[in-house]
């Protein structure tokens, strides 16, 4: 038996756009993403996140399915332009509602609700206005942060600002594989900036709260000079162009110069990085798979598309490297390891904060048979991936909890409904929610506390 500290917080995670619906209901406006999803040729199928998994209508009977599993926590995000239509003026009295019974449908059911103030659904006018290259879009987020949090902050304990600002920056802006289908690096580097100093004077208006980060393990594809510096480059654009403003307040020197061609960095304002290092309630790592990467050959070869080269600004000749793992639905490899290589990491180079594994999970092609789900890579994906945080407890990481992506299956952007991730499987034409074989395991995890012996 592999046992967790007592206190361990077992949780799941979601976001708005992917699982609520009612996207012109009750005074909501549109996001960056309804705008993105309904643009012919930006998601699979021509998907959209108007119905999704009707959540904003069903979040009764879903609070009654996380209870049934025995969750500790439910990790989601508001909804901006449900909270704040356009982004700007005094808050939605119907969207906070919709949140405040939310929560104390969680509370009444002894689950922690933990807040993600934005997962990626900016508000269209402010998209209209600059959106997150504009250094105004951060003042109207932390305008925002406060509405939601004096509405919510007497009854939610965690709350964090961003979910993974890489993509927001990078795919956003950068690559355009993500709302709202942008291709400017220099504007790339400006949103990464701006959402970091968003979260900054969100803290402000918050007080407690953290930041979660889609991170990885890098490494080179050989010991030649050109993939040592191809693997330092794509950790400097990965991780350190977040961690280190956040945790050491300063942006890398070496991500600054590769970064001279695309950027002069001179958005960054005198006092923004204090404001960005301002200290954090808890770090979220969300983790899936590793880097493998090295220096051009005869080439750049053709990658998954959060890896295309737009999204590493600066560094188009990067190559990246299968190695032949087993991979997920997602194409990306099965890295285990590569977890505890992070957390380790994290704890050994970076300033103390307590840190939780705030998304961890696979797609994989499930279907019903006979009523059932079974998906036994998903139960040997989350029990490699947990036994890796038990290792990194041990060897002295201050993880505190573990937060199984997702849930339910769901909108997977621009991918639509063709990836399931969750560990709940959604009929999208009736909405019948059927529990997998991985949820029905999890609840067991989470009732002993830990893992059986493998």
């Amino acid at each position: 038996m592999t046992t967790f500290p007592p206190d361990f917080l077992w949780g799941a995670a979601t976001a708005a756009y992917q699982i609520e619906g009612a996207a012109t209901e009750d005074g909501r406006t549109p996001s960056i993403w309804d705008t993105f999803s309904h643009t012919p040729g930006r998601t699979a199928g021509g998907d959209t996140g108007d119905v999704a998994c009707d959540h904003y209508h069903r979040y009764r009977d879903d609070v009654k399915v996380m209870a049934d599993l025995g969750l500790r926590s439910y990790r989601f995000s508001l909804s901006w332009p449900r909270i704040q239509p356009g982004g700007t003026g005094p808050g939605s009295q119907r969207g906070l509602d919709f949140y405040r019974g939310l929560v104390d449908e969680l509370l009444e059911n002894g689950i922690e609700p933990w807040v993600t103030l934005y997962h990626w659904d900016l508000p269209q006018e402010l998209e209209d206005a600059g959106g997150w290259p504009s250094r105004d879009t951060a003042r109207r987020f932390a305008d925002y942060a406060a509405l939601a949090h004096e509405a919510l902050g007497d009854r939610v304990k965690f709350w964090t600002t961003f979910n993974e600002p890489w993509c927001s920056a990078f795919l956003g802006y950068g690559s355009g594989a993500h709302a709202p289908g942008r291709t400017d690096p220099a504007d790339s580097v400006r949103a990464a900036h701006h959402l970091l100093l968003g979260h900054g004077l969100a803290l402000q208006a918050v007080e407690s709260a953290g930041i979660t980060l889609n991170l990885y393990a890098i490494s080179p594809a050989s010991s030649s000079d050109a993939d040592l510096d191809a693997a330092r480059r794509i950790d400097g654009l990965a991780n350190r162009i977040f961690l280190d403003p956040l945790l050491r307040g300063a942006y890398p020197a070496d991500v600054v110069a590769d970064l001279a061609e695309v950027s002069d960095m001179s958005h960054v304002r005198d006092g923004d990085l204090s404001i960005i290092s301002s200290p954090l309630s808890v770090l979220g790592v969300n983790y899936y798979s590793r880097h493998v990467v090295g220096g051009p050959v005869g080439g750049v070869e053709p990658s998954p598309y959060w890896r295309k080269q737009t999204c590493w600004p600066g560094s188009e000749d990067v190559r990246f490297v299968t190695r032949g793992y087993p991979v997920t639905d997602m194409n990306w490899e099965i890295d285990a390891p590569g977890l505890v290589e992070t957390l380790t990491r994290l704890h050994a180079e970076y300033p103390a904060v307590p840190l939780y594994v705030t998304e961890n999970g696979a797609a994989f092609v499930d279907e019903v048979v006979d009523g059932e789900v079974s998906d036994p890579q998903r139960v040997a994906y989350f029990d490699a991936h947990l036994r890796a945080c038990h290792e990194a407890i041990a060897a002295g990481v201050d993880l505190r909890g573990y937060f199984a992506w997702s849930l339910m299956d769901n909108f997977e952007w621009a991918w639509g409904y063709t990836k399931r991730f969750g560990m709940i499987h959604v009929d999208y034409a009736t909405q019948l929610r059927t529990p997998k074989t991985s949820a029905r395991w999890y609840a067991d995890v989470i009732r002993r506390n830990g893992l059986a012996a493998e």
